[in-house]
């Protein structure tokens, strides 16, 4: 961690500075390193990185792309979801997660979510398979997300998966690091989706993504969907497929990344476990899943009048954000989608009252007082 710093320093929602300034030269070296090869797309350092991302993950491929919704549509892609196909997905989540399904032509059917985990709720996942049946779609997939860090309740879901001939894809933009069961994240489902997006927990200095999969098959139809279908060479299109590369240079930022990645996982944990003790009966902590650990991209709390807080805090010189202000299955793009028989009426309850705090692995412990101390007076006026 990072020494003390003064109490009316500006604070740091996620402080990429003390990342790089830990890191040293080693990204500056790393980036020239490619403008001296000049092998700025599919150069030797994407090659390397799906290496060592299928190692951490614990599966036999990784296959790298321009961002983490490409890799979702990729999967899906792969898959042949498409018209008439029903792929269930949390309300709870990011645009991405539902905008890929309708981007093949098949229809995104929502679940609710738990309102401590804000994970998807396996219960409402069956609920929302009786309501596709009842459409007469088909049931191609469910998309569980890991949101903010901490795994999904895959045990359940695989279960439920299973039962129904459903492919699993984990949407796992925030919780690469993270683990459940002792197994890492990467492990769960048919394939695993990865966000490289500089605020994730491993981020690169633009776009990026992957996918992990122990499915030769799929990887080998995502490494040619990912670069517009081609099959034996270039010029050679099997398939429609996408301009959906990594760049080099950004493989290259994140392996550099990569060398203090488990020990930014090790600091997340201290930081979450005290923001958990500290502000216990202030506001509702976030929920851990049994045998879950989070990679914590995000540590959100939930808290009565939060738009109240949150300007409190702001006052305070505290930074907050809102992830999600609005539940996915009712946005105005959205609305029209089914969603299971009783709604989604958590998620729609945390969209006013979740809050996220600063949280990286740099965050020293005068800092964290500063926000606990402005948490508990601002939740208690």
């Amino acid at each position: 961690m990072t020494s003390p710093v003064s109490s009316d320093a500006p604070i740091a929602f996620i402080d990429l500075q003390a990342q790089r300034a830990r890191l040293g030269d080693a990204i500056n070296t790393a980036i020239v390193k490619v403008l001296d090869h000049g092998r700025f797309i599919m150069g030797p350092e994407v090659a390397e990185l799906e290496k060592r991302l299928a190692e951490m993950g614990g599966t036999a491929h990784c296959v790298s792309c321009s961002s983490g919704t490409d890799s979702l549509l990729l999967v899906l892609m792969a898959w042949g979801v498409g018209p008439g196909d029903a792929v269930f997905v949390p309300a709870m989540t990011f645009a991405s997660t539902a905008e890929v399904v309708a981007l093949t032509g098949a229809t995104p059917v929502f679940c609710d979510v738990f309102d401590d985990t804000f994970n998807m709720d396996p219960a409402s996942l069956e609920d929302a398979i009786t309501v596709a049946k009842d459409r007469g779609l088909n049931l191609a997939a469910v998309i569980p997300v890991d949101l903010f860090g901490q795994p999904a309740d895959y045990r359940a879901i695989q279960k439920i998966a299973d039962a129904h001939g459903m492919k699993v894809m984990a949407d796992s933009a925030q919780s690469f690091g993270g683990a459940l069961g002792g197994k890492p994240i990467g492990t769960f489902g048919d394939a695993t989706s990865v966000s490289f997006f500089p605020a994730k927990p491993l981020g690169c200095y633009g776009d990026g993504g992957a996918v992990l999969t122990d499915d030769a098959d799929l990887a080998a139809k995502m490494r040619s969907l990912r670069v517009h279908g081609q099959g034996t060479n270039k010029y050679d299109n099997v398939v429609v497929g996408l301009n959906a590369r990594l760049d080099t240079i950004q493989a290259a930022v994140l392996l550099a990344k990569l060398t203090i990645f488990e020990d930014e996982i090790e600091e997340r944990q201290v930081v979450a476990a005290r923001y958990n003790g500290a502000l216990a009966g202030v506001c509702t902590p976030p929920a851990m899943i049994d045998g879950g650990i989070s990679a914590w991209a995000q540590y959100t709390i939930r808290v009565a009048n939060r738009d109240a807080v949150a300007a409190a805090l702001k006052e305070k010189g505290v930074p907050t954000a809102v992830y999600y202000p609005v539940a996915l299955s009712d946005q105005p793009a959205y609305a029209h989608y089914p969603r299971a028989g009783n709604g989604t009426p958590v998620s729609a309850a945390l969209a006013h009252d979740v809050l996220s705090l600063p949280f990286h692995p740099y965050l020293d412990e005068a800092t964290q007082d500063r926000i606990i101390a402005a948490v508990t007076e601002a939740a208690g006026s």
